[in-house]
């Protein structure tokens, strides 16, 4: 019996957008075909970002495509998600998120090693245009620096 390589989504528009300066990992409330879809790997998180409302945390805008072999019971692709977290937890992150500057955003999306979903999330200001611009940079560095060690 062949083990599968577990599923492991990145949002990298959120390391090259945001500082993340504290992170937490959430279940997510998912339907069957939108299970099905993520393990087919139809998942765009680029535009996805999170908020607190009423003691609960939503995750919006992350596209999940309709299971192509579904049928009549299918899932609306940019529907709102709830993140499954403790109170305390849930606390924490809406004391940080009322500070100006602060925004709630999406880095990867995992299945743990039960096969339960998770959202690794994060929770930090935005960088500014200089701060991309060094990014940028050190990526051009690096990326020579490992084509002259080849």
């Amino acid at each position: 019996m062949s083990k599968k390589k577990p599923i492991e989504i990145l949002n990298r528009k959120a390391g090259f957008n945001y500082h993340a300066e504290q992170k937490y990992v959430a279940g997510i409330q998912l339907t069957g075909t939108e299970v099905k879809s993520i393990r087919d790997g139809n998942v765009n998180m680029g535009d996805a970002y999170c908020y607190v409302e009423e003691g609960e945390v939503w995750l919006l805008n992350m596209h999940i495509s309709p299971f192509r072999q579904g049928s009549f019971g299918q899932h609306e692709p940019l529907r709102q998600r709830k993140l499954l977290l403790n109170k305390k937890e849930i606390k924490k992150i809406t004391i940080l998120a009322k500070n100006k500057g602060i925004a709630l955003f999406p880095i990867r999306l995992f299945e743990n090693e039960k096969g339960i979903f998770k959202l690794e999330m994060g929770v930090g200001p935005g960088k500014k245009t200089h701060d991309k611009r060094d990014d940028l940079k050190e990526k051009d560095v690096q990326r020579e620096l490992s084509r002259m060690k080849l």
